[in-house]
């Protein structure tokens, strides 16, 4: 909701195993939202470099977050899997990856059938889409990248603002509910709406399965008591085995930002809406009452607290060369203690010396030894100096590898396709992003976006669309509130290379859509 680290030495003894951690941190709350809050979330999660050195495309893991589930009167459909669960994080698919985390949407069709992380960015390729066309671009402003939103290089500690809540755009049809999800961000340079998911991202599923018409996030609200979470799939660590048979292990360190006073804030101000707190004035504004300003009412909002209660399950995953992989868990008790900052700030509170404190961040113990004594194997912390030198495990320095470059992201050049026909009206352009990849982008009247041309939507349903984003382009600017401020910590910033003008006459109701990005360097 994370290849191998390259090694450097001289020597290092011959039985290292290459193994990876992988878990969870559990974040509980103390309380239970009221289900007519259904309209939405929002919360601020830290943003910081989780490893020193990028470990390469296999390094999975998600920042803490959560997943946006629909919610239902009754039971859920059966065996059926589809929610939002983006966020900040690595994943194995970003190809232009950096220490810094990205921010992907994350929206998954009904049991893995479609995936859309954005504009122009999913699963399928541009001849069978599962998801490429699934999120259409709203800001005129935001620039948003085929692999991923950005986050000002070096970020470490400061709060990313984001949250999803339904915008009336488009009107209800047969077949197809009438919510467009919509991606809003608080950043320290960027306010407001970014982009929606279309409703036929989700309906489409029920031509294939009928029984799953009205039981999808196009029609149905959001839940509001889902986990918090932060979900590991992959950090890289390596094993060995001194001469008495001790095994011993040391993993690519971990590194947390921390407070001057000592504390880790991770999630705050996590909150969930009714639909008053934005859709009833946005809908009678779109129809012909007083302009909205856009800030989501707090009065129409209710906030999840936390407990103290939180805990890690993180696990050593090894392939001993059977069929069958050992797990076994990493005592993080030992030197961490996840827990409530305060009521409505979740954190770390650090109680061990073995992860070390030093220019602003904290680092997890790098090396362990496995204990059996009769109960359950577990990795206990130790320092370097109880690692016999036999093990080679000192010498090992986690670096980037080197690795082939990835290939751009491309879009059609078929003139008869939707990219060309009817087509942008300005570009293209270029833009250099702080991962060092360079976007081509053009900017499209919003209605004949490609994603809106496979939304299912007849050219008089696009242009209702098309008005009213041009109400929201007019009034809805990137440094006004939109999602009430952190009452902790500062604000993150995005790249500030995906912050873009509209040309001269484009300035309301076009949009920029990335068609081209390359590492810098690689035609």
């Amino acid at each position: 909701m994370a290849t191998l680290c390259a090694l450097t030495s001289t020597a290092y003894c011959s039985s290292v195993a290459e193994d990876y951690v992988a878990g969870y941190m559990i974040i509980p709350t103390a309380n239970r939202i009221e289900k007519s809050f259904n309209g939405g979330f929002s919360m601020y999660v830290a943003v910081w470099p989780l490893l020193n050195a990028y470990p390469g495309h296999q390094f999975q893991t998600g920042l803490p977050g959560t997943w946006m589930f629909a919610q239902y009167d009754g039971q859920a459909p059966k065996d059926m899997y589809s929610d939002v669960e983006g966020g900040l994080g690595w994943w194995r698919d970003t190809r232009f990856p950096t220490e810094t985390p990205k921010f992907i949407m994350g929206g998954v069709g009904p049991n893995f059938s479609a995936i859309a992380n954005g504009p122009s960015h999913g699963w399928g390729t541009w001849e069978e889409p599962r998801g490429l066309y699934g999120v259409a671009q709203l800001s005129n402003r935001l620039l948003f990248p085929i692999d991923g939103l950005n986050l000002k290089q070096g970020t470490c500690g400061q709060f990313f603002g984001y949250g999803y809540l339904p915008l009336p755009l488009t009107e209800q049809k047969a077949g197809t509910g009438g919510n467009c999800w919509t991606l809003f961000i608080n950043s320290g340079n960027f306010k407001g709406p970014v982009a929606f998911f279309l409703p036929n991202f989700w309906s489409q599923a029920a031509l294939k399965d009928p029984r799953l018409a009205g039981q999808l996030l196009d029609s149905r609200p959001a839940e509001p008591n889902t986990a918090l979470q932060m979900e590991t799939q992959y950090i890289p660590c390596k094993r060995a085995t001194d001469s008495k048979g001790q095994q011993y292990l040391r993993v690519a360190p971990s590194q947390w930002p921390v407070d001057p006073d000592g504390l880790t804030r991770l999630m705050h101000g996590n909150v969930a809406y009714n639909k008053s707190a934005l859709w009833d004035d946005v809908i009678a504004w779109f129809n012909g009452g007083k302009p909205r300003d856009g800030r989501v009412k707090e009065t129409a909002s209710s906030a999840r607290t936390f407990k103290d209660s939180g805990y890690m399950t993180w696990e050593v995953h090894s392939d001993d060369g059977s069929d069958k992989e050992t797990k076994v868990p990493l005592e993080c008790q030992a030197f961490v203690e996840p827990a409530a900052i305060d009521q409505y700030t979740f954190g770390c509170k650090w109680k061990d010396v073995l992860a070390a404190k030093k220019n602003g961040k904290v680092c997890f113990p790098e090396y362990y030894k496995l204990i059996e004594d009769g109960k359950k194997p577990k990795w206990s912390p130790i320092a370097s100096s109880e690692v016999p030198l036999e093990t080679g495990l000192q010498k090992i320095v986690w670096q980037r590898p080197k690795e082939s470059p990835q290939e751009p992201y491309t879009t059609p050049t078929d003139p008869k396709s939707c990219w060309k026909k009817p087509g942008p009206a300005a570009g293209p352009f270029k833009v250099k992003l702080g991962d060092g990849s360079t976007i081509t982008y053009y900017w499209y009247r919003f209605a004949d976006q490609p994603a809106l041309l496979n939304a299912d939507l007849s050219r008089e349903e696009r242009e209702i669309m098309q008005k009213r984003v041009e109400m929201l382009h007019k009034r809805w600017t990137i440094d006004r509130e939109y999602l009430a401020p952190p009452k902790t910590g500062k604000l993150a910033d995005v790249d500030p290379a995906q912050i873009v003008r509209p040309p001269k006459g484009l300035e309301i109701g076009y949009v920029p859509i990335a068609a081209w990005q390359e590492l810098t360097g690689s035609k």
